[in-house]
Formats: structure tokens, C-alpha cells, sequence
């Protein structure tokens, strides 16, 4: 009779480690690191160390015999599971290669490929990426008559972000419709049978766009008992990155794929979750312990990347959040600067403060790309940008076009520069394009007409225009550029009347007119500092933008370039110094986000990310500011000051953690 010998089991305070987890790691990374069987909810505050931690956990893993294959990371890019699994082969071997790593959407289309036919789809179905999928809604835009310029309807890719918000954020298209594009209500009944269309144009074609890949994951798992136990077996380990990003959907996907047995880490910061507009949603890092009971909490408080200073104010703003992990963020960096907060100034002052600033900086040996500026929204950089410009500062820009670069300052700028050299075809051609009717073909030939007649303005109402469809449009442009060019007439008040004409151009030819209309107010106080046309076209006419290049870079050779960034595409970078501006109730908190909620809840968060990107030097500013406005029915633009600082830091105030220095005084003649 064989002979069988029970070999003795092999326990982890066996194993010969080839890494010394204990001494490479914190005490709280160390035990999220070893913490293997079960789910667990590591909150990593911000610069604790969070990339480090999952990378020494995929090499602890295997040091344990666990099979790679059966590890799966989920992350945000593919360069970031790339990245982890690369480094933790760097400090263990080539098995960390192994583990399997992705995003959710390639992680979705592996499976989908294996398995299509349960879902109605040949396993060679197509991927569109967006630009394809818009084409397919304009097809099915146009062939419904949609298309026709007597009617407004939204755009392809309008649409296409109406249908894909509802999908992530789990949201009926017709409350979407309501919540963030009214002014499609009256046309609801239309935009869902397109939405309708464009679910059956996808299947006959058998395609599916980015989140068709997430939809039907969902529902292979959920509709087949027996494939979602083969795939949670599969992979018995489940880690996934920045998990306060993610969406319903794809918490739901989590919860299935472990469903086998919850051996699952989410790694995150509740104090970081700033994309709700994106589909994320802030309850699920905070139910994660609901959907997975018995889930230990790992908390990652020491931070290695600020000074003690500047920790105690981001402590201080966090903690007034309503939900929250509660944790407290520590640090043996050295460091006695406090925060600097400044009240009470002009917005012009502000830049030039942060001009000032930066110069000193860069002369004591801080390099302009370890130096930040950052913002609530791209538009709050407008004035800044055109002092940087005028004092030779290089920078570059995240979150948006340029101020002088996007589109609708162009159309405006377009309506001076004809004013200023009438033979300037670039500027004619981008503004008779705006007009109703006038093509590349009709425009050239107006443009001609106006040369020939040596930039006489009457071309514009002679013959052959005055019996065409477009002539009433032709008569207005022609009044206003001739009331522009009588006179001296500053360039505020020029931009006053261009404004007035060009609003219902603005509101017919953009989509999102509501968010542009802040440029356009901008425009106005940035306007107001120039005595002459001439000045501020030179100082503000660019080349024309890329609308495709989202981030957007000086036009010089520098290496170094100082950063400007909104906060949210700042998200897990880090400088020497950062400088936060317009903190200003009603710009950062945001207007629409005043109120007390969920939206003001995240106001909060995205400032305490703003905070916690700085190592050395942090820099708080509350600008008084006047916007000039105006209606939407030609009636003169009128004033609105922002004068109180922000509700936030009203209460940093509260815990002495700023070093105010008050109202900066400057020479009277601004050099700007």
C-alpha cells in the first residue's frame, strides 16, 4: 500500500523573506501589507504612502506563495497598475509581473471577450472610444431630422455626455437632462429616443463604448451564477486603487467579483473624493464596511510629503467635514513657516503679488515647476495669466484651454481685431462664420468685398449681400463695428458692447454657454486696466487654440514652466511651494455649492486637496472682486461684488494656524 506523507504546512513566520517589510514599512502600512485573508479598507491620507503600500503588498503576496495570476489590482490607468507591478518586480522578481492589473474597463473587455455570447454579443465586437461614439449619435441625430439649423438640439457630444452621466452616476437621462442641462427640458422626449436609438444602433452593429464594457460586466456576473463563481475563484485576491473614484457601477463590480470570498482591499482617502461630476461616488469608500461585513479599518496617517505647519491647517479643514474616517496626518518633516493668508486685495494685486512672489522664490533657488498655483475653476487664472505673460514668466496650464486661447475669447477678441486692422482676414473669417447662413465659401467672398473697398465697413450691407437670408444678420455686425470705431472709446466699454451683441450668438453656439459666460465676465475686469485697444490686443491676442489639447502649454521653449492648475486636475502632485487663490464665498466654495449638503461637503474636500499638495510654502488668497456682468436681453451690464472671504477660511481662523499678513500695499501705478 503508497505511502502518504501529511506535510506540514508552511506559516508566514516561517517564510524566509527576501524583503524586511518590517523596516521598509511604517506600522500602519506594515499591517495593511500583511493583512491578507478578508476585506479591508485602508483610508490613506494624503502623501501617506498609499502606491507604496500596494506595491509592497502585491511582493508580500507571492513571498507567500499566493499565485500572481490570482491577484487582481484595479486601478484608475493602465500606467498606474503598470507602474506598481513594475516596481514591486524591481524590489522582489519577475513574478509581480505577473499579477493581474488594469483598469475596469480592460478588465471588463477581457472577460467580455471570454464570455459574449452570454450577453447577446460576438466575442469580436467592437470598442468605440468617444470620437466614435459621437459620430454614431450624430448619425442618428441627423437621420432624425435633428440637425436642421431651424431648430436648437443639443450637439454629438453633448448628448453623448448626457447618456454617459447617467450610466455612471446611475441617474434616469430625463433627471440628468434637468440637473445639469435645463436648457434641454422641452426637448426630454427627443434626447431619450435618441438615447434609445443609440442603445439599438450599438447592439445591430455590435459595438460597445466605454461604458458599455462596465454595464454588461455588471450583468454577466449578475445573470450567471456559475461564470461569476469561476471568475471570483479566479482571482481570490482583489485590490482596487483610489476607491473613493469610483463609480456605482463599479462598486457593484467589486462586490461580485469578491463575492466568493471577500478577500478584498480598497485603498483610498473618503478626504479626496472631489469627482462626483465624473460619476464618483463619496458613499462608497464610506459603505464599503456595509457591503463587507467584518471589514477591518487601516488607517495611514504619517506623512511624507509636508511640514508640521502645514499639516496642522489641512488637519483643521478636514475635520470639519460631516462624514469622514477620522485620522490625523503627522509629520517629521521639518518645517516652521505657518501657511500665509492674505486678505483684502485687488484681484489685479493678487497677481501681481504671485508674480512678485515667484520671482523672489525662483531667486533663492526654487525651481518654476516645483511651484503651483491653484484654482476652483479654470477661468479664475484669467488675470493672472495675463501678468505672467507680461512679465515674461513662463507657464503651464492643467484643466482648461488658456484664458486667451478658448474659443468664445477668441470669437470676442475676433470683433476688436477687425476694429484695430480691418484687413485682418483671420479675425473677419472667425467672426462672419458666427453668423447664420454664411459658410467658408459666402465668408471668403465677403471678406474679399471688404479688401476691395480698402476695410471700408459698408462692404458689409452692399450688394450682393443685401437680398441674401443672412442680410439682417450682416446689418447688425455692421452697426456695431461702426458705433466700435467711432470715437475713443475705451476698450471696457468696447467690450460692453460687443457683449451685448454677441451673448445670443454665444448662447446659440455653445452648448455650454452657462460656463463660458464666466470667461466673458472675466474678460470685462481684465479689460478694464487698458487704456488703449492696441495695448491690450498685443498683450492678449494669441494664436489660435488646439481644442482637442487639454492641457495647454506657453509658446516658448523654457524647460521650466511655472504650474497653473484647477484643483482637480491636481490631484496626486505635489510642489516646493503652492499658492491657492479666489477663496472668495462664491467662487471657492463655488455659488451653485453654498448651500449646505453633499455639494458643499465636497467644496471642502477639494480644498483640503489643494492644502495637501504643498511641501514647503502654502499661500492662501481672498481677493476683493467686482464682476462685471450683464443680462441676456441686451440690457447694460451692471456690478456684483465678492468681497467675503471664504466660509473655510473663516474657520482655519478659528484653529490660529495662518500667518495673516493683511492687505499688501502696492505702488499706485500698476506696472500691469
Amino acid at each position: 500500500m503508497k505511502k502518504f506523507v501529511i506535510k506540514k504546512s508552511t506559516t508566514a513566520a516561517e517564510i524566509s523573506y527576501i524583503i524586511d517589510y518590517r523596516n521598509e514599512l511604517n506600522p500602519q502600512q506594515y499591517e495593511a501589507v500583511t493583512s491578507i485573508k478578508g476585506p479591508f479598507l485602508v483610508i490613506a491620507g494624503a502623501g501617506t504612502g498609499k502606491t507604496r503600500t500596494l506595491i509592497y503588498r502585491m511582493a508580500y503576496m507571492v513571498e507567500n506563495k499566493i499565485d500572481p495570476q490570482s491577484i487582481l489590482l484595479l486601478t484608475f490607468t493602465r500606467k498606474a497598475s503598470e507602474e506598481m507591478m513594475r516596481r514591486a518586480s524591481t524590489i522582489l522578481d519577475e513574478r509581480c509581473k505577473s499579477v493581474s492589473g488594469g483598469t475596469f474597463h480592460s478588465f471588463a473587455n477581457s472577460i467580455l471577450r471570454k464570455y459574449a455570447l452570454y450577453i447577446g454579443m460576438p466575442p469580436n465586437f467592437t470598442i468605440v472610444d468617444r470620437s466614435d461614439a459621437e459620430d454614431i449619435l450624430n448619425i442618428i441625430r441627423t437621420e432624425m431630422g435633428l440637425n436642421k439649423k431651424d431648430r436648437r438640439f443639443p450637439r454629438k457630444n453633448t448628448l453623448l455626455d448626457m447618456i454617459s452621466k447617467s450610466i455612471n452616476k446611475c441617474i434616469p437621462v430625463d433627471d440628468i437632462v434637468f440637473q445639469y442641462y435645463s436648457q434641454y427640458k422641452e426637448d426630454i422626449d427627443t434626447i431619450l429616443k435618441v438615447s434609445e436609438q443609440y442603445v439599438r444602433f450599438k447592439k445591430e452593429k455590435m459595438v460597445m463604448d466605454y461604458d458599455d464594457l462596465l454595464i454588461n460586466l455588471k450583468k454577466l456576473l449578475e445573470n450567471n451564477e456559475e461564470i461569476r463563481k469561476k471568475i471570483s475563484n479566479t482571482y481570490k485576491y482583489i485590490m482596487v486603487d483610489e476607491y473613493q473614484d469610483t463609480n456605482r457601477l463599479q462598486a457593484e463590480i467589486t462586490i461580485l467579483l469578491a463575492s466568493e470570498h471577500h478577500n478584498v482591499m480598497a485603498v483610498g482617502d473618503d478626504s479626496q473624493s472631489i469627482y462626483s461630476f465624473r460619476g464618483a461616488n463619496f458613499r462608497n469608500i464610506m459603505d464599503f464596511p456595509s457591503y463587507f461585513p467584518g471589514t477591518s479599518i487601516i488607517t495611514l496617517e504619517q506623512n511624507y510629503r509636508s511640514t508640521k505647519p502645514i499639516l496642522d491647517l489641512t488637519n483643521g479643514i478636514i475635520e470639519e467635514s460631516k462624514e469622514k474616517y477620522s485620522k490625523e496626518l503627522f509629520s517629521t518633516i521639518e518645517g516652521v513657516q505657518k501657511p500665509v493668508y492674505i486678505d483684502g486685495v485687488e484681484e489685479t494685486n493678487q497677481s501681481a503679488f504671485i508674480v512678485n512672489r515667484v520671482l523672489e522664490l525662483r531667486e533663492e533657488g526654487v525651481k518654476l515647476d516645483e511651484i503651483a498655483v491653484l484654482f476652483r475653476a479654470s477661468w479664475h487664472s484669467n488675470d493672472l495669466e495675463v501678468h505672467l505673460k507680461t512679465a515674461n514668466i513662463p507657464f503651464i496650464k492643467f484643466g482648461g484651454l488658456k484664458f486667451a486661447e478658448a474659443a468664445h475669447i477668441k470669437d470676442i477678441m475676433s470683433y476688436l481685431r477687425v476694429i484695430h486692422n480691418p484687413f485682418d482676414e483671420v479675425a473677419w473669417l472667425r467672426l462672419l462664420l458666427l453668423l447664420e447662413g454664411v459658410g467658408p465659401g459666402t465668408g471668403k467672398k465677403i471678406i474679399d468685398s471688404i479688401f476691395y473697398e480698402g476695410g471700408n465697413l459698408n462692404a458689409l450691407i452692399a450688394e450682393p449681400w443685401g437680398k441674401k437670408k443672412f442680410s439682417g444678420e450682416l446689418r447688425k455686425l455692421h452697426e456695431l463695428l461702426s458705433i466700435l470705431k467711432k470715437g475713443k472709446i475705451k476698450p471696457v466699454r468696447m467690450l460692453e458692447l460687443v457683449l451685448e451683441y454677441y451673448v445670443p450668438i454665444l448662447e446659440s453656439t455653445y452648448d455650454d454657454y452657462r460656463k463660458r459666460r464666466l470667461d466673458l465676465e472675466s474678460l470685462l475686469r481684465i479689460s478694464e486696466r487698458y487704456g488703449a485697444l492696441e495695448q491690450m490686443l498685443t498683450e492678449m491676442v494669441l494664436e489660435p487654440p488646439n481644442t482637442s489639447q487639454v492641457d495647454t502649454e506657453a509658446s516658448d521653449n523654457e524647460d521650466e514652466k511655472l504650474v497653473l492648475s484647477t484643483i482637480h486636475s491636481a490631484k496626486g502632485l505635489e510642489w516646493h511651494t503652492v499658492f491657492i487663490i479666489h477663496l472668495v464665498d462664491g467662487y471657492f466654495p463655488s455659488m451653485q455649492s453654498m448651500d449646505e449638503g453633499e455639494d458643499l461637503e465636497e467644496e471642502r474636500r477639494l480644498f483640503y486637496v489643494a492644502a495637501t499638495r504643498a511641501r514647503q510654502n502654502l499661500y492662501l488668497i481672498s481677493p476683493e472682486l467686482e464682476v462685471r456682468s450683464f443680462s441676456w436681453n441686451n440690457v447694460s451690464p451692471y456690478s456684483m461684488a465678492f468681497s467675503d472671504p471664504s466660509m473655510f477660511i473663516t474657520e482655519m481662523r478659528n484653529f490660529g494656524d495662518l500667518t495673516e499678513i493683511g492687505v499688501l500695499e502696492f505702488e499706485k501705478e500698476d506696472p500691469f
